[in-house]
């Protein structure tokens, strides 16, 4: 873990957050600034800095991430609902925190281009 990464420090219990899924790779809590009804962060609890960052290594648990971001979607808003998957890789793209995190967005209806 990284000690001043804000989501290394939340996993670590020392910033408060409202979980909604926790095991013992994955961490998933609401976003503070939420876009949509239904707007939460799922991370892994590794420091990985982005997608661009995951190594092979990570592709398991990467895939238990996508997985787990589908099971917290039907929890949250139903099953056969819609959502939307975010992955901001990188400060063009607006990444603002530095650790590997997707936004799980749903509850309204979206539109393309997304930004």
């Amino acid at each position: 873990m990284n000690k001043s990464c804000l989501f290394c420090r939340i996993v670590r219990g020392e910033i408060p957050s409202q979980k909604v899924f926790e095991n013992n790779e994955l961490l998933a809590f609401e976003d503070i600034s939420p876009q949509a009804p239904i707007h939460i962060i799922i991370i892994p609890k590794k420091h990985i800095t982005s997608l661009s960052g995951a190594e092979t290594k990570d592709s398991a648990l990467l895939g238990r991430l996508q997985l787990v971001i589908s099971e917290i979607a039907e929890k949250l808003s139903g099953k056969n609902s819609s959502y939307r998957v975010v992955n901001n890789c990188g400060k063009e793209a607006g990444q603002s925190v530095f650790h590997l995190h997707y936004h799980l967005l749903a509850g309204r209806s979206f539109g393309w281009p997304p930004g």
